[in-house]
């Protein structure tokens, strides 16, 4: 009887034993879930905090970002102006550094420079040196303190969308840094009012010279390079910032020139980085040059920014306002007589003659593609860039008796590069 109790005693002791045991097990099978979970949560938070983003090399030299993050910024300056940041966030994202008798430069965690609404008023005179009108509101001619001349531009006071895309500019242009994008040099949000300060693009917009009252002749070759240094700057959002960014509203009045008529992509207000989280947004940008895809989806992609771009090329080539009937003439060209494309219907006058009519037409060919109706059908920026280098560089270096040879060579080239974007259709590539 006595072995019995001890068998029993035994049994019920391994038993809590093991119980025991199996509690301790799962005690440290938490705490290490816990603990991992918590280096994970540190490790993302450094991460988000971390205020650079890595960008490609664009032309010579590779850019480093030292702005803060869209990604970060959504979260809380994203909405600034409708949800205000508390105000110690409002401090990091806009504070001041280094006072000295409050004349210092001061600069926010963007790395862009914030300066004085006094200082502004004083170089604008007052702000009565207007430059021109635009959708986020009035731009003017500043003459700063040092001498620099800069363009300001103001958040009109009746602008519903104005403040989020005022954060939108300051926050991308931080970041993204390129020969063919317009620099922001400084801001100002004082007084209960929102300024930009851009480099200062002395010959005016591509829309001003095209069609304004004081528009003047464009030579070929201007044109040419115009829509080479577009390409570029699109080029360099698409495929050059990490992560990539749709400009969302490119038109000609958005394409500024400097002294050399080399050409800026500028007004970033409603650019988006690029997400595949099949999102819908509201329709933004301009008659005229928004994609229809686009217009029946509500999907912006990068194939939309081509389109865009297509439609500027064709101003370039017919000095015909989008707003004024450009695709009827397109399509009417289109179809032409006998069913062939007649392109030489719509070319602005100034540009017939000799061997330029032909160029044109190869011109109108690439643009022409990227206003195909199926984005999936349209080219990607890069190889528009490549088609224009082309063009550009056999129109710069070879005589005119050995042009026409040489663009029926590249015709031959965009047929092929037609066909590889027939190839690319069969790919899950997304457009």
């Amino acid at each position: 009887m006595a072995d019995r109790a001890k068998v029993v005693a035994i049994v019920v002791a391994a038993g809590v034993g093991a119980a025991v045991l199996a509690a301790a097990c799962v005690f440290l099978a938490i705490w290490m879930y816990r603990r991992r979970a918590s280096v994970v949560a540190r490790t993302r938070t450094r991460s988000l905090e971390s205020s650079t983003a890595t960008l490609r090399a664009n032309g010579s030299t590779p850019s480093l970002d030292s702005s803060v993050s869209i990604s970060v910024v959504s979260e809380g300056v994203a909405d600034w102006g409708h949800n205000p940041l508390p105000p110690g966030k409002r401090v990091a994202f806009w504070g001041w550094r280094g006072a000295t008798n409050g004349r210092d430069q001061p600069l926010s965690v963007s790395g862009i420079p914030k300066y004085h609404y006094k200082d502004l008023q004083k170089a604008t005179n007052n702000f009565t040196t207007i430059l021109g009108q635009g959708s986020f509101g009035p731009v003017y001619k500043a003459v700063m303190a040092t001498g620099e001349v800069v363009a300001v531009k103001v958040l009109a006071s009746d602008s519903t969308q104005g403040e989020r895309e005022f954060q939108t500019e300051v926050i991308l242009l931080s970041r993204l840094h390129h020969r063919n994008l317009v620099n922001l040099v400084g801001y100002c949000v004082e007084k209960g009012q929102h300024i930009l300060m851009y480099e200062y693009m002395s010959n005016g917009n591509l829309a001003t010279l095209l069609y304004g009252d004081n528009k003047r002749s464009l030579s070929w070759q201007e044109r040419l390079q115009i829509a080479h240094d577009v390409s570029h700057g699109i080029e360099y959002l698409h495929e050059g910032a990490v992560p990539p960014v749709i400009h969302r509203d490119l038109k000609s009045a958005n394409i500024l020139l400097d002294e050399s008529m080399r050409a800026k992509v500028a007004d970033f207000g409603l650019s988006k980085e690029e997400v595949f989280d099949g999102s819908k947004s509201g329709l933004k940008g301009t008659y005229g040059y928004m994609d229809p895809d686009y217009m029946s989806t509500n999907k912006f992609t990068k194939k939309s920014d081509v389109y865009s771009f297509g439609i500027i090329l064709f101003e370039l080539i017919t000095a015909i306002n989008p707003q004024q009937g450009l695709m009827e003439y397109i399509d009417l060209a289109a179809i032409g007589g006998e069913g062939k494309v007649d392109w030489d219907e719509i070319l602005d006058k100034n540009l017939l003659g000799g061997s330029i009519p032909e160029e044109a037409r190869v011109l109108a060919d690439v643009a022409y593609r990227c206003i195909n109706r199926s984005p999936r059908k349209r080219p990607w920026i890069s190889e528009v860039t490549q088609a224009i280098s082309r063009l550009r560089q056999r129109q710069m270096t070879l005589p005119r008796s050995e042009t026409r040879t040489v663009l029926r060579r590249i015709e031959y080239q965009h047929v092929e590069l037609s066909d590889l974007a027939g190839m690319k259709e069969l790919t899950p590539v997304g457009a």
